[in-house]
């Protein structure tokens, strides 16, 4: 049922001339999806931000949110794709934005894609060189942000907890001496 309604709105879009899979800041998007759902598909755009790029190039640009991607037209992408590389300067608040303050500009920038991945590993490579407590706990791959690890993020073996008294029945009933029931002490 739901393979036939896509399957049909996919027809409706490529009969009044839409194109199938548009190439948005370096994500192939599907052409059926609207302005703001295409938008999110770009790595580095949330639901808000995607969601208020959406009303800015309704405002700006004149293209309702409604509009399907497949829909427009090479010039029309290039300039949705500039409000996506400076969406400040669009007049997007600086709260959405993913990198406030940078550090080597000082600027408030947003990075989509690729530039994104490069520029986070340049981060933690930058966090270890510094030998800051983050480029420790990244270098030696423990949790970064203060999270408890008593429990948690174990790598390896390390598969549970035993009590003390249980090691002690497993090592007894090794040797070869009487097993003790359910590894309590003193009952046998």
């Amino acid at each position: 049922m739901a393979e036939q309604k896509t399957q049909e709105h996919r027809g409706k879009a490529q009969a009044s001339g839409a194109s199938s899979i548009v190439r948005v800041a370096g994500r192939d998007v599907d052409g059926s999806l609207n302005m703001e759902r295409a938008l999110s598909k770009v790595k580095g755009l949330g639901m808000n931000l995607s969601h208020t790029l959406a009303l800015v190039i309704e405002s700006k640009l004149g293209i309702p949110k409604a509009t399907s991607v497949g829909s427009l037209n090479e010039s029309q992408i290039a300039q949705i794709e500039e409000l996506i590389k400076d969406p400040v300067s669009a007049g997007v608040p600086t709260y959405l934005i993913n990198r406030n303050k940078d550090a080597e500009t000082g600027r408030n920038l947003h990075m989509v894609s690729n530039d994104l991945i490069f520029n986070t590993r340049q981060d933690i490579s930058r966090d270890i060189a510094n030998k800051t407590w983050r480029g420790y706990r990244h270098q030696y791959g423990q949790k970064v942000r203060g999270q408890a690890t008593r429990s948690t993020g174990r790598t390896g073996v390390t598969v549970g907890v035993t009590k003390k008294s249980v090691q002690a029945a497993q090592k007894t009933a090794a040797k070869g001496g009487a097993p003790v029931k359910g590894g309590e002490k003193g009952k046998k």
